[in-house]
């Protein structure tokens, strides 16, 4: 396993439309496990293959606080989402130090494949709801200050510039 390097906004390959895992391989196990040790230490609680710069559909996530409940989302599909919308506090690996409200679905239902290439299907509502909707945004090539006014997003855009220039990043 090795730590993979993360795209930063408005790094333009953050706006990579994924492309479906045609087979569930060891090359797609590695991938795996090397964005598992990335969102570990970042740390973080969601990962798309698209932050890492790899461009198939893949989605890694853990929200337990013991950090050993990785799931893991191959080709993944919201098949159904609820009218109830909920407003949650985002943030994001690719957009460090930012923070901001966003507008979702309060539940979905989602369909994907699992590391043996299995389709599998789950329920989610609350922080796992938002966290699979915000890492299959990724996949679309879209990031969460997308939704944010243009104002917001052209002075993140600025700070982050800024901070990489200064070696910060």
């Amino acid at each position: 396993m090795a730590a993979l390097p993360i795209l930063c906004y408005p790094d333009p390959r953050l706006h990579t439309v994924a492309k479906p895992v045609v087979a569930v391989n060891d090359a797609v196990r590695r991938l795996v496990a090397d964005m598992a040790q990335t969102m570990y230490e970042a740390p973080g609680i969601g990962l798309a293959a698209t932050q890492v710069n790899v461009h198939q559909q893949v989605i890694v996530i853990d929200l337990s606080d013991e950090r050993d409940q990785l799931q893991v989302f191959i080709n993944p599909e919201i098949i159904w989402s609820s009218e109830e919308k909920k407003v949650w506090q985002e943030g994001c690996l690719s957009v460090p130090d930012f923070f901001d409200e966003v507008l979702r679905p309060s539940e979905v239902k989602v369909r994907a494949l699992n590391l043996e290439g299995k389709p599998f299907e789950i329920h989610a509502d609350g922080l796992l709801a938002v966290c699979i909707q915000h890492e299959m945004d990724h996949l679309k090539g879209k990031v969460f200050v997308e939704y944010l006014s243009s104002l917001k997003r052209m002075r993140i855009a600025g700070k982050l510039k800024k901070k990489t220039k200064a070696g910060a990043l």
